[in-house]
């Protein structure tokens, strides 16, 4: 059974939803209140799962009680009932799962129970055992964007439910006007139709989270959401937390560092049409670049030219127009006596810039080509 309480200040109205929620065997109304002093009172002593509540009450409005009930126990369910529509965009920013408007048909009333007990059904789910010191969450950031909950690919309800989970991740502890959302992710659409979009995508996007186990992580607050997140792996973290280490203790972590490389799927959210993406993606993918750059200079500090190479060659893949990448990987084929790879490096470097970008090489690199002739070339 499903333990509700139902508050409306008037009493015909209580006592109409009280007699259709009644026809459900499912649910079992515990207490209704038309006051909320009496609610104050009684209400934390009470154990019920859902609170269908009024909006408009005196004292105390339903959005205000809503943000009480939360207080008292966050996994309580919250159902607004009202005559207007105007309250419908603060229900969902309370982490409301539905809104009624009166008159309340039966057939409407049952949408919103099957509601409910999907969700109850979610959240009784068993949290299977996770593998020691690994997170149960993992986000994979670089070559698309992919989420796995206990290595299981987590499904979205719709995409635009995962582009603002991918939007509000890039954005991971920062509060994030909600205009700047609707700028980013619904640029073309009506501001007022845009903003309920909005809401209901976050509505959706709560649910999905709240069923993995991470219920209250979005969070809003004057006019600003904010996605907070613990115990999660993802690449791109792992990434800025060996660059940091490095710039703090001048040591590559080579372990993580390899293990990074080995697991790296291409560009940052490569593939993803979203618009908004483009500066972050300029940004991590310079982040990638530098790694690639310290993992060269450590190969050659250890002589190790196999491994050497194989990261010049990902830095030319990740960068083709790079002079300097191109540079480090003819003087890498001199040393190891490879002439004829320092002349097909060159030469390939030449067509691609000249065929995409109507440039020749730098100076310096047509200089170091020039020298392939020379003897005993040294790195």
């Amino acid at each position: 059974m499903i333990r509700v309480i139902v508050m409306d200040d008037e009493p015909l109205a209580l006592i109409n939803l009280e007699k259709k929620l009644k026809e459900f065997n499912s649910i079992e109304v515990i207490k209704s209140f038309t006051t909320t002093k009496d609610l104050l009172a009684e209400g934390p002593s009470l154990d019920f799962q859902v609170a269908f509540l009024d909006v408009e009450m005196p004292d105390m409005n339903g959005l205000e009680i809503a943000r009480l009930l939360k207080e008292w126990n966050k996994n309580i369910f919250i159902v607004f009932v009202t005559a207007y529509r105007d309250y419908a965009v603060q229900a969902f920013e309370i982490h409301s799962i539905d809104y009624l408007l009166k008159p309340i048909s039966k057939a409407r009333l049952e949408t919103t129970i099957n509601r409910i007990q999907e969700l109850l059904h979610l959240e009784n789910k068993s949290t299977p055992i996770q593998i020691r010191n690994k997170p149960a969450l993992t986000i994979q950031c670089f070559g698309g964007f992919v989420v796995l909950h206990n290595n299981k690919v987590v499904h979205w309800r719709t995409l635009k439910t995962k582009e603002l989970f991918a939007f509000l991740f890039s954005n991971l502890n920062s509060q994030v006007p909600r205009d700047s959302i609707i700028d980013a992710l619904w640029a073309n659409t009506e501001f007022k139709k845009a903003r309920v979009q909005l809401h209901t995508t976050v509505s959706y996007l709560r649910t999905t989270l709240s069923a993995l186990g991470y219920s209250e992580v979005i969070q809003y607050t004057n006019g600003c959401y904010i996605l907070q997140l613990e115990a999660f792996q993802c690449d791109v973290h792992d990434l800025e937390h060996i660059l940091n280490a490095k710039a703090e203790t001048g040591k590559l972590d080579v372990e993580m560092a390899e293990s990074l490389i080995q697991n790296y799927q291409g560009e940052y959210m490569a593939s993803l049409d979203y618009p908004w993406i483009t500066s972050k993606a300029n940004f991590m993918n310079n982040k990638f670049t530098l790694l690639l750059h310290d993992l060269v200079e450590h190969y050659t500090a250890i002589h190790d030219v196999k491994k050497r190479e194989q990261i010049l060659l990902l830095t030319i893949e990740h960068n083709p127009y790079s002079d300097k990448t191109i540079q480090q990987l003819i003087k890498h084929y001199l040393e190891v006596d490879n002439r004829a790879s320092a002349v097909k490096v060159y030469n390939t470097f030449k067509s691609t810039l000249l065929a995409d970008l109507n440039i020749l090489p730098k100076q310096e690199t047509t200089e170091l080509f020039n020298t392939i002739s020379v003897e005993n070339f040294k790195l």
